[in-house]
């Protein structure tokens, strides 16, 4: 500790215990042995440089300590993490990003702050699948009305008859199962009936009526 020349008194018990720890593995732990990163952010350094990974890239105190393990996660893999070290990512989002990049998808199409981690990954799912998802990479979808616009990709339906925000996604959802069984959804593929409504006519073009 005296040859780092640290002032204890700066340090809390548990800081000064992960910097003991990497002393004693004969880690360079003048990296991390600063006040401004926590125990949390000093454990997740302490990680990278004892798996013999290059944690300059987020030795930063802006990140937080589960920013840092997603960057470190993606180091260890080999992927460019450049593409999501940034502070303007949460960990989450970060999580998305990395899973796409070891799927060795175009992740740029998704790696945009705007959008939250859950519609992040309806987009790597629609990617990974191969499908057309510039048809909902947009903000103005959430990412229920995403994973809906997905599932009929999927299925090869015509989703431009649903695919617009002013339908939430259960009444998508209604009008998708109306595609899938080869319904005119032209009937009731409007704002104006809820869910419900749409369901009641979707089963009364079938033939089949709720009971």
């Amino acid at each position: 500790m005296n040859d780092l020349n640290l002032n204890i008194g700066l340090f809390s018990l548990s800081q000064i215990e992960v910097i003991y720890r990497g002393l004693e593995e004969g880690l360079n732990v003048s990296i991390y042995a600063d006040p401004k990163f926590d125990v949390f952010q000093m454990g997740a350094i302490y990680r990278g440089l004892k798996e013999g990974l290059d944690v300059s890239i987020y030795l930063n105190p802006k990140f937080n300590w589960e920013q840092m393990f997603q960057i470190r996660y993606g180091l260890k893999d080999g992927l460019d993490v450049s593409i999501y070290a940034d502070p303007k990512f949460d960990s989450d989002q970060m999580e998305i990003i990395r899973y796409g990049l070891k799927d060795k998808l175009d992740v740029s199409i998704y790696a945009d702050p705007k959008f939250d981690w859950e519609q992040m990954d309806e987009i790597r799912l629609g990617l990974k699948d191969g499908l057309d998802t510039s048809i909902y990479t947009d903000p103005k979808f959430d990412w229920d009305q995403m994973e809906i616009i997905r599932y009929g990709l999927k299925d090869e339906l015509d989703v431009s008859a649903y695919a617009n925000p002013k339908f939430n996604w259960e009444q998508m959802d209604e009008i998708r199962l109306g595609l899938k069984d080869g319904l005119d959804v032209s009937v009731y593929a409007n704002p104006k009936f809820d869910n419900d409504q749409m369901k009641i006519i979707r089963y009364g073009i079938k033939g089949k009526y709720l009971r």
